[in-house]
């Protein structure tokens, strides 16, 4: 089975192409012109096994914000077509992900339930070129496009960049475990996942 979709979003701020196969290799092709943010996304690709193409043109000239709310709608889309009806899947996934001194924990259900709890202090306004506000925001995109519940703590930490990363690498090993399909039912006692 293979589980794969492609997108083109243009607005009057952003301009982006990408594709997402699930029954991937960890590859990833991305280009946002925000370095950062390219690292977060590299990482979410190979923690998650997932291949990701992905190009983005935005209005940087103004902020980071467009470009990367728009990029977590974009790949939040992809998601949600790659999983269509979500028959088989496991549904639910939890990791915890320790960097050096920071712990992060994500757990999500691919439930057709958008929703996101966040909490995480960072001490930086910029991480690189990338707000480190922008972590929680394009979290908030992916999830409501992809229809996701997703919960993500980062217990302790002192370095945010050792924090955003091991946000990155938590939700991808999380998202891994729950799309595994596991037997041809929609993992819900409704009949459905909407």
């Amino acid at each position: 089975m293979k589980r794969e979709a492609q997108l083109t979003r243009t607005t009057k701020e952003t301009d982006i192409t990408a594709s997402l196969a699930l029954e991937g290799n960890g590859r990833a092709d991305v280009s946002t012109g925000i370095g950062f943010f390219d690292h977060m996304l590299e990482l979410f690709a190979f923690h998650s096994g997932f291949d990701l193409d992905l190009k983005a043109v935005g209005d940087l000239q103004v902020c980071d914000h467009h470009t990367i709310e728009d990029c977590g709608i974009v790949l939040g889309t992809l998601m949600k077509q790659c999983l269509g009806e979500r028959r088989g899947i496991t549904r639910y996934g939890s990791f915890r992900m320790p960097m050096d001194e920071t712990l992060a924990v994500v757990d999500l259900d691919i439930s057709g339930r958008p929703y996101l709890v966040f909490h995480c202090d960072f001490r930086r306004e910029q991480i690189g070129a990338m707000s480190t506000e922008m972590v929680q925001e394009f979290l908030r995109a992916f999830a409501f496009a992809a229809g996701i519940t997703l919960h993500v703590n980062v217990l302790y930490g002192e370095n945010d960049h050792h924090k955003a990363e091991a946000i990155f690498k938590a939700l991808a090993r999380a998202l891994k475990q729950a799309v595994l399909v596991s037997g041809t039912a929609i993992p819900s006692s409704k009949g459905m996942l909407e």
